[in-house]
């Protein structure tokens, strides 16, 4: 009997017990399977009538993980026996003869009770850790350390990859991360909520959202490859609900690595969790409004530090960044430039000072750089506009720019470019080189067909759409490399590529083959194929098919041609001989026929010799009318003679008629 991998574990002691089959046959049977280590165990069967169980029995208990598991053991009868298994604290006792239905019945019932105690220690661990937090939420006057430590302590205790507090702006169009139990501390990150569509729904409707199978749910249409390539799987949004409007969201999401579930006791106790941490941030809000000047001029003190120490931070970035960076006053005149701005444009940044950006970098077409600078004015970004410049010694670089506006309480401008030259070299080479392949696939007359490993077809050439009779745009819109070939054989063909016998591992030498058009027809061809590797991986097969329909028709004419060639020489030997063999016989016939005739004349009728005389003579001209059909023999005909023996029908190998 067979039962899940997911089943109960029972852990046998001593380790000796494993090797009884009918013991496991009775684990089996109560749905519960038997494993070696104690973390993924619940229970414990012992058989304390063998004397190493009970110091194995007592070693195990000793550790914290096996004292959390239940115990059922088996015991010699007599009340002797009974007596020494006090210690262990047992939940079901066997005497020794207990057979497989009873053991069964009692590693069930003890299971009932160690789900029952886990049950009340987990209740026990969500109230100690409720009683906490409503603690801390209660004393804490540094709400957001607080928040960060809650939501480490909400993915510690449900076992979630990232538990995260996102708040809502007033009205509802924008968010921001303020804790995270995978960062270092607390947080203010803006995030779009087009990517978090379980924090969206949340704060419409005002309730839980739970979502499994997070990849292929509709809710998350349009995200749902970024879900799956971060292994997201299930997800849990809780809305935070301040004075009757959702100002906040508790979101869970846990990977698929995770492999869980949020069972209802885990609602529970994340809803009380959510409403204690509303009634914090509430309190928190109400501390804050009614703080008086001073703490509003500290604060405000603080944060011009801070802006200054972050900005000295960002001097420090863009004096190391590899990309040039210039900032810009609203007439587009320099008033910094980084190192590696110099040194692209070749000139310093004391140079560069105060100058404009068309004087400096010269472009080709200035109204594209205006008008990058000018979309920058208004507050707006723009990135990647390639622009080829003049440098100072002559040079010309293509450089890709960016620029947006700078919020420093000035009209400046922050723009960044970087040397594109050789990568746009390189891009417009790949592109004629792929144009150029692309052409002379389609110029080919063979038909060449590619498709990934999933049978998708990838590449269609002109040649293809000539044999198979399907175009292009059907072939790469969903159609399968099976339908080119007759029942079983594209599979075949893969077995072939990929042995050693066709041409070698990946390869496949030219063979006849038939393949299926459109319409059904067998087409026959010859056809070689290899199997294309990226990395040591099989990415796609190809294959080359070269058309035998005209080639195979040409064979069959120039066939017909050598029979009747073979013919007409037949025929003429035969006339040859025929003329030859009636010259030859006429001159001995004539010669009988003559003195047939003489011995006629000669002769009565009434004599006896006469009539054989006569006889020889009429015979001697019914061969030489043989004689004079053979002399005209122009074609070989033949006809039955004796069953299926044919011999040459003179008469019409004689005749003139067609």
């Amino acid at each position: 009997m067979s039962v899940p991998e997911s089943s109960p574990g029972v852990i046998l002691v001593p380790a000796v017990l494993a090797t009884r089959e009918p013991l496991r046959q009775a684990v089996a049977r109560a749905g519960f399977q038997c494993v070696e280590a104690p973390e993924r165990a619940s229970l414990v069967l012992a058989d304390l009538t063998l004397p190493e169980a009970h110091a194995a029995l007592t070693s195990l208990i000793a550790t914290p993980v096996g004292a959390a598991l239940s115990v059922v053991v088996w015991v010699a009868p007599g009340e002797e026996a009974f007596s020494t298994v006090d210690s262990f604290h047992p939940e079901e006792v066997m005497t020794s003869g207990a057979g497989c239905h009873e053991v069964a019945w009692r590693l069930r019932r003890a299971m009932k009770h160690q789900y029952k105690r886990e049950e009340v220690r987990r209740r026990q661990q969500d109230l100690a850790l409720l009683v906490e937090l409503t603690a801390d939420y209660a004393e804490s006057l540094d709400v957001e350390a607080l928040l960060h430590d809650v939501t480490r302590r909400i993915a510690e205790r449900l076992g979630v990859g990232r538990a995260t507090l996102v708040m809502l702006d007033r009205e509802g169009q924008g968010a921001r991360v303020v804790a995270a139990s995978d960062a270092s501390g607390p947080q203010d990150v803006p995030i779009d909520l087009e990517r978090y569509p379980e924090v969206r729904e949340a704060a419409r409707t005002g309730e839980p959202v739970v979502v499994e199978d997070a990849p292929h749910h509709p809710l998350f249409e349009g995200v749902q490859e970024e879900l799956a390539v971060r292994d997201i799987h299930t997800l849990v949004a809780l809305p935070l609900i301040i004075t009757g409007e959702v100002r906040g969201v508790l979101l869970l999401r846990a990977r698929g690595s995770d492999r869980r579930t949020f069972a209802p006791h885990d609602m529970d106790f994340l809803n009380t969790v959510a409403h204690s941490t509303a009634v914090a941030l509430r309190n928190a809000s109400l501390l804050l409004s009614v703080r008086g000047k001073t703490e509003r001029e500290m604060s405000a003190r603080i944060a011009a530090e801070a802006k200054a120490a972050s900005l000295e931070t960002y001097h420090l970035f863009f004096a190391n960044v590899r990309e040039g960076v210039a900032i810009l006053d609203d007439r587009a005149c320099v008033l910094s430039l980084n190192p590696a701005g110099e040194t692209i444009l070749e000139t310093s940044s004391e140079a560069a000072m105060g100058r404009h950006l068309v004087d400096i970098t010269q472009p080709l077409d200035e109204t594209v750089l205006m008008e990058l600078v000018t979309a920058a004015r208004r507050g707006e970004s723009r990135s990647d506009v390639d622009m080829m410049v003049r440098l100072p010694g002559g040079r010309r670089l293509t450089l890709c720019f960016s620029a947006g506006p700078l919020e420093d309480g000035r009209r400046a401008i922050i723009l960044s470019f970087r040397d594109v030259t050789q990568a746009r070299l390189l891009a417009d080479e790949l592109h004629h080189t792929k144009d150029f392949l692309e052409r002379l696939i389609d110029s080919s007359v063979d038909a060449i067909v590619a498709a990934d490993m999933q049978g998708r077809i990838i590449l269609f050439n002109k040649g293809a759409e000539a044999i198979f009779g399907y175009t292009a745009a059907q072939a790469l819109g969903g159609l399968h490399v099976d339908q080119l070939y007759p029942q079983g054989v594209s599979r075949r063909i893969m077995r072939q590529l990929r042995g050693p016998d066709f041409g070698g591992r990946g390869r496949l030498e030219v063979c006849r083959q038939e393949v299926v058009s459109r319409t059904g027809q067998l087409v026959p061809v010859n056809m070689t194929a290899s199997i294309v590797h990226e990395g040591g991986r099989e990415v796609a097969s190809v294959g080359i098919f070269t058309d035998l329909r005209d080639r195979m028709a040409l064979e069959r004419k120039l066939s017909d041609v050598e029979t009747r060639l073979e013919e007409s020489e037949k025929n003429a030997v035969i006339v040859a001989l025929a003329g030859t063999t009636a010259h030859e016989l006429n001159q001995p016939l004539t010669s009988v026929m003559g003195y047939a005739e003489l011995l006629k004349r000669k002769l009565k009728e009434e004599d006896a010799a006469y009539k054989p005389v006569d006889i020889i003579y009429r015979e001697a001209e019914r061969m030489a009318e043989i004689v004079r059909k053979i002399g005209r023999i122009t074609r070989f005909e033949t006809k039955a003679y004796m069953g299926s023996q044919q011999i040459l029908d003179l008469d019409k190998a004689s005749s003139n008629d067609d």
